[in-house]
Parts: structure tokens; sequence; C-alpha cells
């Protein structure tokens, strides 16, 4: 084959330092998502979806195959930080986080998940979401290193 392609579809999540609602208001919360998703598209890497709620972020991305997860992660984390560093001289990002892949014809349900996660969160705590979908995925985790 001539031309290489790759569809790399990859749910990430991570949430503020120590799950501070650093981003419980909603505008503040929204030029957020909107700053990361132009880091993703300089990067080569659209993010397809952004959400979350106070504490945490989901970002639904079409990881080019040029780029490592973990290098896009580190830009967005590192830049996103900076930038919200002007309002928020406190703010920061946990150091880690969760990532797997997505079908194809999944997308438009993981989308509907970011579209549903106030209502969702008023059920469920972050920690409990984020076991659960590790869970399902496969993911191991210690716990004793997790919740930073």
């Amino acid at each position: 084959m001539p031309q290489s392609l790759a569809a790399n579809y990859i749910h990430v999540i991570f949430s503020t330092k120590h799950r501070h609602p650093f981003l419980a208001d909603p505008e503040r919360r929204a030029n957020c998502h909107a700053y990361i998703g132009g880091i993703c598209r300089k990067l080569g890497s659209p993010a397809l979806s952004i959400g979350g709620v106070e504490d945490h972020i989901h970002i639904l991305i079409n990881l080019h195959k040029g780029v490592a997860l973990s290098d896009l992660l580190r830009e967005i984390k590192q830049s996103s930080s900076q930038w919200m560093h002007v309002e928020m001289p406190d703010f920061g990002w946990q150091n880690g986080y969760a990532a797997y892949s997505i079908s194809a014809t999944h997308l438009p349900a993981v989308r509907r998940y970011f579209e549903t996660q106030e209502e969702h969160h008023s059920k469920r705590s972050f920690q409990t979401e984020l076991r659960e979908i590790m869970a399902e995925n496969g993911l191991e985790w210690d716990e004793r290193y997790f919740w930073d």
C-alpha cells in the first residue's frame, strides 16, 4: 500500500490536581475545553469531543499516526496549565491519565456520554466512574498511586 492510513480514536480521562473543582464555572470550563481542542488540532490529533465537570475532563481524540499519546498529553497538560494560570495561579492537572481505544462504531455513544457528564456525575463520583471504565477496558491500577 503506497499510503499510510490510521484511525486511532482514543478516550482520555484525567482530573484536576487533587480533584479540586477548578472548572466549576461553566464558561471557564468551556474556554478550557476550547483551548485544549486548539492544542490537539495544532498537533494534528483533533479532539472530536471534549466533556467533563468541575474536577475532570474527557477528551475523544483522533490520534495522528505520527504522534505519541504521551507527548500529546504532556503538551495538553503543560500548555493548558500555563494558560489557566493567568486567571488561576493554583490550577493544575493530576500527573497521570487513563486512555483507551474506541471503535469508530462507538463514537456517537461516546460523544453522547460526554454531553451528559453533569447528569452522569449527579449519580456517580469521578473515582467510581474511572474505576468502572478502567475495569471495563482491562486497565490495571494501584490505588496508592492513582489519586494525586
